[in-house]
C-alpha cells in the first residue's frame, strides 16, 4: 500500500501538471520536414471531396486576413511555434483527402450540433464542409438500407485510411440490447467494434464517447462506457466535454493531415494541446480567488461583480481543458464567463462527482491561505486512493505552486 501511495505522490508534481511547448529547435525542425512531405503525398492524391476551402471561405465572407488570423489561431492551439503556420494553411484545403466515418451511439448528437450550427459559420464549422465526410447519419438524405449500404460501401473502400469518429456511449448490460442499429438490430458494441476494426483511428468525440458521461451517471442502469473501454490496439483519441469545443475536434483532424499521426495524449487519451491546462490557470476569476473574494450565493453582491464561483460549486481547480482560452463560439464566451461554474464535463465520472453546486467536501482546498496549488497533490492522492481508479491523474497537478511549494518542503 505504501508503495502504491509513494507511486501516486511521483505523478502529482508541478512538473507532470506542465504543457511542454517548446521541444526545441531539432525536434520542431524535424516534424517540420515531415508535414512538409506529408502534405507533398496528400497533394498528389486525388480529392475525395471537389470542394476547394479558398472558395467556400470566401463565398462565406470570410477573407483572406480572417483566415489568416485563424490559422496562426490554430497553430497555437496545436502547440507549434509560428514557423508551421503556412502548413497549417495547407493542411486546411487537404482536409478533403481523409475520409471521416461518423457514428453515433447513446448519445444527443449536441458534439454534432456544436460543430454544425448554422448560424454565422466560423472557419471551424466551413472545415467541416471540406471534409471527406462519408457517412453522418444526422446529417445524410439516406436512410434505412441505403444508409447501411453507404456506410458498408465507405468502410470496404477506405479500409485502414478512414477516421472514425464516434458520439455517444456503449450500453453494455442485457448483452448490450439497450442499444441496436441497422435492419438486423446490430447492438452498439458489435457496430463500434466492426467499423473500428479498419479505422486508421478512432476519434471519441464528447464525453458520453470518452468516458461514459450522462448515459453512465449512477446509478447507470444500461451498464454504459466510453470507446476506450472497448476498443485495443488501435489508436483513440478522446476529445470529451459537453459538448466538445468545435476548435478541439477540428485541431485533432488538422494534425492528423499535417502529420499523419495523432496529437501527444494525456493518461486518458486526451490530445494535450488541448486538454494540458488546467482551467483554474486561466481563468478571468482566478484573481478573485486568490482575494479571497468568493460568490456565497446566486445573486450576491459577489454573483454581481464577477467573483470567483469556487464556492457556489465551481470546479475549475480540478478540471483540465483549454475553454477558459480558447472559449466557444469563435471565443465569444464560455460557462465561468457568463456567471455559472465549471461542472468539469471533460473529466470522468464529471456528473456523479462534479456536476453539484457546492465544493467537493475531499478536496481540501484551503482559499484562500495557501491556495489551491498547495494542496493539490494531497487532493489528488486522496480521490485516487479513495476511488482506486486514475481519474484524473494529471488533472490536479499543481503548475504554479513554485516558490510557495518549495519553501513549504524546506519546512
Amino acid at each position: 500500500m505504501n508503495d502504491s501511495i509513494d507511486m501516486v505522490k511521483k505523478v502529482f508534481t508541478q512538473k507532470s501538471g506542465r504543457v511542454e511547448t517548446n521541444k526545441g529547435e531539432v525536434y520542431y525542425n524535424s516534424l517540420f520536414e515531415k508535414a512538409k512531405q506529408r502534405l507533398k503525398a496528400l497533394r498528389e492524391q486525388e480529392p475525395l471531396k471537389d470542394i476547394d476551402m479558398i472558395d467556400i471561405i470566401e463565398s462565406e465572407g470570410v477573407n483572406r486576413r480572417d483566415f489568416m488570423k485563424w490559422v496562426s489561431a490554430t497553430t497555437a492551439t496545436l502547440m507549434l511555434p509560428p514557423m508551421f503556420a503556412p502548413l497549417v494553411a495547407e493542411a486546411t484545403e487537404l482536409m478533403n483527402r481523409v475520409p471521416v466515418i461518423w457514428i453515433e451511439l447513446q448519445d444527443c448528437a449536441g458534439n454534432s450540433e456544436a460543430l454544425l450550427r448554422s448560424s454565422a459559420p466560423t472557419v471551424d464549422d466551413l472545415l467541416f464542409d471540406v471534409l471527406s465526410l462519408e457517412y453522418h447519419e444526422t446529417l445524410q438524405a439516406a436512410a434505412g438500407h441505403d444508409a447501411d449500404k453507404q456506410l458498408e460501401e465507405a468502410v470496404e473502400h477506405f479500409k485502414g485510411k478512414y477516421l472514425l469518429f464516434v458520439e455517444g456511449a456503449i450500453p453494455m448490460a442485457m448483452n448490450g440490447q439497450y442499444g441496436t442499429i441497422g435492419a438486423m438490430g446490430e447492438t452498439f458494441h458489435e457496430h463500434l467494434m466492426r467499423m473500428s476494426k479498419d479505422a486508421a483511428a478512432v476519434v471519441a468525440v464528447g464525453t458520453c464517447a470518452t468516458f461514459g458521461g450522462v448515459p453512465a451517471a449512477a446509478p447507470n442502469p444500461t451498464g454504459a462506457v466510453g470507446v476506450m473501454d472497448l476498443v485495443k490496439g488501435k489508436p483513440v483519441i478522446n476529445i470529451p466535454a459537453c459538448p466538445a469545443n468545435p476548435a478541439n475536434m477540428v485541431g485533432v483532424v488538422l494534425h492528423y493531415v499535417l502529420t499523419g499521426q495523432v496529437p501527444e495524449l494525456d493518461s486518458l487519451l486526451r490530445p494535450k494541446f488541448a486538454f494540458g491546462y488546467r482551467i483554474h490557470d486561466n481563468c478571468e476569476r482566478r484573481a478573485h480567488f486568490d482575494a479571497g473574494e468568493f460568490v456565497e450565493e446566486w445573486g450576491d453582491e459577489g454573483a454581481k461583480n464577477n467573483w470567483c464561483l469556487y464556492k457556489v460549486g465551481c470546479k475549475g481547480p480540478m478540471t483540465f481543458n483549454n475553454c477558459s482560452i480558447i472559449r466557444y463560439n469563435e471565443g465569444t464566451n464560455w460557462p465561468v464567463g457568463v456567471g455559472r461554474g465549471c461542472i468539469g464535463c471533460s473529466e470522468p465520472d464529471f456528473w456523479d462527482k462534479y456536476a453539484y453546486e457546492r465544493p467537493m467536501a475531499n478536496a481540501k482546498i484551503k482559499a484562500p491561505t495557501g491556495g489551491v496549488e498547495k494542496t493539490v497533490d494531497e487532493f489528488g492522492l486522496g480521490l485516487l486512493t479513495a476511488t482506486a481508479v486514475g481519474i484524473g491523474v494529471h488533472a490536479v497537478a499543481s503548475v504554479i505552486a513554485g516558490k510557495k511549494s518549495n519553501e513549504g518542503e524546506e519546512k
